[in-house]
């Protein structure tokens, strides 16, 4: 078996083991759940040695035709673009899966769908065939549906099916889309290249409708104002390892669609700038004021999202190389941001049961190690140079300003609410009085620091030393986005 079908395929065994073993040994049952995620992270890490950086081509690629009537094949690969969301979702993962201790009830279960969501995740990263993508993207709900649905919070059917229903709503554009390309693809294919090749072609119109299409369909997942409404719900109910990686890797998908989209229609792209722009700037400030205005953590960084995938999206506006750069760079530092947080958050609760930042105070002097990790992981989502959001922000800034000019100003406003609202939580959270109900909280346990420490390093190396990640993603950004 080649290397990208043993990465994707060792979840889906590891998931497929644990459902034909009992449910009543649960140790057994977390332990091989992390092997395989282990496995899966070892694997796809190990891509970084034999990767050429020196050139944009999809590598690693490997095909098999399931049916050369309709062009519908198991196609794989990976490119600049797709390598790091590949390492950053096997990273959040395992993550995911070290945090989830704490789940006592349906362990079996629990853990067959997580590995499944990861194998979905991967499936849509290293997809090279439109219909494969399809597959694997409409994957990802049966899981998220049950992980929310069944061990979610209080109003967790309400959000497990908000969310089922807006991604569905969106897919069926995305369906639409790919099929009226596929119609105009001379060899009745649906491999990313030729329909890539078809698309460039089609007249100018209905390169913009299509454009619409799937920005309204991929919007939904980034998320975009205004299709952002499952979000808070879906975040603040799910278990807390499950919107780890709901908001560090399953938001990246949506990013990830449309920059492939972008390539493919240009001319589309190009007459929708304007309106790129405009809903990345609004999405930035919207998402900063409404994160600004919350007082449960969750909700807080949820809405967060919404800001921070806007700052995605105005690199994409750009369609430049600096601003195409600090697109991807931002997915990468957002989803360790939003990892490290919603981590930290879901080990506090476990001890408090209480997201509400007036519920705390005082806990550098009771939890120093939770204060310090929380503390760099707040100031990496404001942009603290040193740390991954800077440079990322940098580079959509830099190439935002290249191509709008002075309209850039607008998101410099969303800097400066995501740092109103990081201060306002760390002082709420670590000084004023002490509690006398805090006294005897419990710092972080060696297991939670092994958790949450590879996304802080993550944090920190590439908030230092950002030039292997943007070498790594260079290439692909020229061959693929010098529209």
């Amino acid at each position: 078996m080649r290397i990208l079908s043993l990465i994707l395929w060792v979840p889906f065994f590891g998931a497929l083991l644990i459902a034909l073993l009992p449910a009543s040994q649960p140790r057994l049952l977390r332990g091989l759940a992390l092997f395989h995620a282990g496995l899966t992270l070892a694997l796809s890490w190990s891509l970084l040695i034999p990767f050429d950086r020196t050139t944009g081509t999809i590598q690693f690629a490997e095909q098999v035709i399931w049916s050369s009537t309709i062009g519908v094949s198991y196609a794989l690969g990976v490119d600049g673009l797709s390598l790091p969301m590949v390492l950053l979702a096997t990273l959040l993962s395992a993550v995911a899966l070290l945090a989830s201790a704490r789940v006592t009830t349906g362990v079996k279960g629990y853990h067959v769908w997580l590995l499944i969501l990861e194998f979905a995740m991967l499936g849509v990263f290293m997809a090279r065939d439109w219909s494969l993508f399809f597959m694997f993207w409409e994957l990802t709900l049966i899981p998220l549906f049950f992980l929310i649905d069944l061990w979610g919070g209080e109003k967790r059917h309400v959000a497990s099916l908000n969310f089922v229903l807006y991604t569905m709503g969106g897919s069926i554009l995305i369906l639409m889309g790919l099929i009226v390309v596929y119609r105009f693809t001379p060899t009745q294919s649906f491999a990313m290249a030729a329909m890539a090749e078809a698309a460039v072609n089609l007249p100018h119109q209905e390169q913009i409708w299509l454009l619409l299409a799937f920005l309204i369909g991929f919007g939904v997942k980034i998320p975009i104002f205004p299709l952002h409404g499952w979000l808070p719900l879906a975040h603040v109910e799910a278990p807390s390892p499950v919107s780890i990686l709901l908001s560090g890797v399953l938001l990246k998908m949506g990013a990830y669609g449309l920059l492939r989209v972008a390539v493919m229609l240009p001319e589309g792209t190009l007459s929708l700038q304007p309106l790129l722009v405009g809903i990345a700037l609004v999405s930035i400030i919207y998402g900063g004021l409404l994160a600004w205005r919350q007082s449960d953590l969750k909700a807080m960084i949820a809405y967060s999202s919404v800001s921070h995938m806007g700052v995605v999206l105005l690199g994409i506006s750009t369609l430049n190389e600096i601003g195409l750069m600090g697109a991807v760079l931002q997915m990468t530092a957002h989803g360790l941001m939003a990892g490290t947080l919603f981590l930290l958050i879901g080990l506090l609760y476990e001890r408090t049961h209480s997201r509400e930042i007036a519920d705390y105070g005082s806990l550098m002097r009771v939890t120093p190690r939770f204060a310090l990790l929380m503390t760099l992981a707040l100031l990496a989502g404001m942009g603290m140079p040193g740390l991954a959001g800077f440079v990322a922000e940098l580079h959509v800034l830099i190439g935002g300003f290249q191509q709008w000019g002075w309209l850039v100003l607008f998101a410099s406003l969303g800097v400066l609410i995501s740092a109103a609202y990081a201060v306002r939580t760390i002082g709420g959270l670590f000084a004023g009085p002490p509690r006398p109900e805090l006294a005897d909280l419990l710092d972080l346990q060696p297991r939670e620091l092994l958790a949450v420490m590879p996304l802080v390093v993550g944090l920190l190396v590439l908030g230092m030393m950002p030039a292997p990640l943007i070498h790594l993603i260079r290439m692909t950004v020229v061959t693929f986005f010098n529209l």
